[in-house]
């Protein structure tokens, strides 16, 4: 974890916690409440201004989290006040709209980086590659070139689309899936049987891009795993063959199949060379067999706009698809990440892109930002006390009872809310770093 990646989260978490909080802030203006404090981080403050509208501006030791705290919000501290600047005063409807800005800004701030993102290096069209003969899509029909744009349910726009519903809900059986293409601009509808087949595998995870071959995923109990790599290794050669690129690995792997013998693997890890022997073991899967599009292509202006809302639901969809397996008997903390795993996030995707230049490096940062914008505004939304969906799910039951839930009941909620939150980050803390040895 070198210290360019510490100043680098930072900034990051920065930006995200400002723009956050500054969405509270500018919709509680544009309701007539008066903010007294804005603040960056928690803890004892390091640097205070006091603004000529009287708003408290701060910056405080612990550079994560942040607050937007306003006039009336809290009765302890505004007891008896009647100004009608006070966010008691508003109506239910603007103190919702004040919860949910935070949120919203977040999901804005995801949208403008995709646009920067898309705008600047593309995205990746989900157009088959290459197709097995005599293989269950080949017998549907489809082709080398056709544009997939439905599979097994979903709706898709990008390549990495299929590939994360194959990691999360994997060929298990022969049952048929729907698969939508398109073709000289017509649409087309198979259902298509998976076959199953016996195959040698290492569990290991990787894109195919012209990126140094970084493993972003290493399966539970696998080769890999029992031989030592991890997410975040960099393969540098396979049996003696260097390995430059993600599409170097690919090539690898095409032109020398896994069998039953060990496979060499060289790779680089914060910085340390290193060699590790790997024994595939033989597995039983099913496959429909194609290969799809993970490298990127330029887009044109209507594009940009499309596929960066697309970018943005895509985001926002795989935070509750984590969710849903977080809380299903397959979740497990090591799926949660604090500060110390973005900072290991952040450190692993700057080195690996470092030497690309500073362009590519930027634009892996900011996708980095975007993904975190999307956690943050969905993650809010939780009908959790302490967070603004709690805060809003209060403000709706006022609503339909006609008058505010009683103050003690709020505080009571949200203080066992905020605990439990707290030893949830000491937990999540704790469980990064102890995945750094």
């Amino acid at each position: 974890m070198s210290f360019v990646s510490i100043i680098i989260s930072i900034i990051i978490l920065g930006i995200l916690i400002i723009v956050h909080e500054f969405g509270h802030f500018i919709v509680a203006k544009k309701n007539g409440i008066f903010v007294k404090e804005f603040s960056i981080g928690f803890g004892p403050r390091i640097v205070s201004h006091t603004c000529k509208s009287g708003m408290l501006f701060s910056w405080k030791a612990i550079p994560f989290g942040g607050s937007c705290r306003m006039l009336g919000q809290f009765e302890d501290e505004d007891a008896g006040t009647d100004d009608e600047r006070s966010y008691e005063s508003k109506s239910v409807w603007a103190r919702m709209s004040v919860t949910l800005a935070g949120p919203v800004f977040n999901f804005l701030l995801a949208f403008v980086l995709s646009v920067i993102v898309i705008g600047t290096m593309g995205y990746d069209p989900p157009v088959i590659t290459s197709v097995l003969e005599d293989s269950p899509v080949y017998e549907a029909g489809i082709r080398e070139g056709d544009l997939i744009t439905k599979f097994d349910g979903e709706t898709i726009s990008f390549g990495k689309e299929i590939y994360l519903h194959n990691y999360l809900h994997p060929l298990e059986s022969s049952d048929p899936i729907e698969i939508t293409y398109l073709r000289d601009g017509e649409k087309s509808t198979v259902l298509v049987t998976p076959a199953e087949f016996e195959y040698y595998s290492v569990g290991l995870s990787y894109y195919a891009n012209e990126e140094e071959a970084e493993i972003a995923e290493v399966a539970e109990g696998s080769p890999m795993m029992n031989a030592g790599l991890k997410a975040g290794d960099i393969i540098t050669a396979l049996n003696g063959t260097p390995v430059r690129t993600g599409s170097d690995l690919e090539r690898y792997f095409a032109e020398h199949p896994l069998a039953g013998e060990d496979l060499e693997v060289e790779y680089q890890r914060h910085g340390g060379d290193f060699q590790a022997f790997v024994h595939p073991e033989k597995s039983t899967a099913y496959r429909v067999g194609f290969t799809y599009n993970t490298a990127n292509v330029k887009a044109t202006a209507g594009e940009i706009l499309k596929y960066s809302f697309a970018e943005l639901k895509y985001e926002i969809t795989t935070v509750f698809k984590s969710l849903g397996i977080l809380f299903s008997p397959q979740g497990s903390l090591d799926m949660l990440s604090g500060p110390v795993g973005i900072v290991e996030v952040v450190g692993s995707t700057y080195d690996a892109s470092v030497s690309a230049g500073f362009l590519i490096t930027l634009m892996n940062l900011l996708g980095i930002m975007i993904m975190l914008s999307a956690n943050l505004g969905v993650l809010n939304l939780l009908p959790i006390p302490a967070l603004d969906g709690g805060k809003f799910i209060l403000l709706v039951i006022e609503a339909i009872i006609r008058k505010p839930v009683p103050k003690k009941v709020e505080g009571i909620v949200t203080m066992i809310g905020a605990g439990l939150l707290f030893l949830l980050m000491i937990v999540v803390l704790v469980n990064d770093v102890l995945k750094l040895f």
